[in-house]
């Protein structure tokens, strides 16, 4: 199977390693991986700011950047709702209308991806650790998203994974949200981290790098006993 891959700005400038591992994760499962060097933001940061016109250029050039015969995935349930939300909005009754319809409807978050449509059964991973996983609101609420990540953490030999009580609820992160509104923001990692930490799990697992990247500032900030881990990363560290 022939896939784009896109590669959000958080993964690129500070953890490009996921991006390989998504990478060789999808390669295992018999995927052809085309990746656009030259592609760039999805344009969320500026829609989610109120400048909708300099979203829209942006949008733009990532209808251009990818072909709308193959499917896209990203390691990130953020970017992957955004578009599939959002874009349409901007370009409804408009000549992209039809090209933006069809990158809508292709693109996919990696977990998505790999469950819905990959034989992921074939992934033979073993890792002997308790985790919890964080369900990142553009994975759950704009993608509906829930069950794919644990399937795949299901597969992995000797894993624990413990559901924490909070799990279903926001970080705190939002992308500007965390710095118009810091006090809120940070009660609110407050609650994710040590939700998790009641569950006796190493580390926090999730879809969504930008959340976890929040998250982890407060663990390292107040020296927590708990890492987060980025869902390809980890299947990845996890393989046989």
């Amino acid at each position: 199977m022939n896939i784009d891959i896109f590669i959000p700005c958080f993964v690129d400038q500070i953890s490009p390693e996921t991006g390989i591992h998504m990478t060789r994760i999808l390669e295992r499962l018999g995927c052809d991986i085309h990746y656009n060097d030259q592609q760039t933001c999805c344009g969320q940061p500026a829609y989610n700011s109120g400048f909708v016109k300099e979203a829209r250029g942006i949008a733009v050039k990532f209808l251009k950047d990818f072909k709308v015969e193959h499917p896209v995935v990203s390691p990130s349930g953020s970017c992957t709702g955004y578009v599939r939300n959002f874009y349409g909005k901007m370009f409804n009754n408009t000549p992209d209308h039809s090209t933006c319809k069809q990158v809508r409807d292709n693109i996919y978050e990696f977990s998505e991806f790999v469950v819905d449509h990959l034989d992921y059964s074939r992934l033979k991973m073993r890792n002997p650790v308790k985790v919890t996983y964080h369900d990142g609101c553009g994975s759950l609420r704009e993608c509906h998203i829930k069950e794919q990540p644990r399937k795949l953490l299901q597969q992995v030999e000797g894993l624990e994974l413990v559901e924490m009580k909070e799990c279903e609820t926001c970080c705190g992160f939002g992308g500007t949200f965390a710095v118009k509104f810091e006090p809120i923001s940070t009660g609110m990692a407050y609650t994710k981290v040590h939700s998790a930490i009641d569950t006796g799990a190493s580390y926090i697992i999730s879809g969504d790098f930008s959340c976890l990247l929040h998250i982890n500032a407060y663990i390292e900030r107040h020296q927590l006993p708990i890492k987060t881990m980025h869902i390809a990363d980890f299947l990845y560290e996890s393989l046989l």
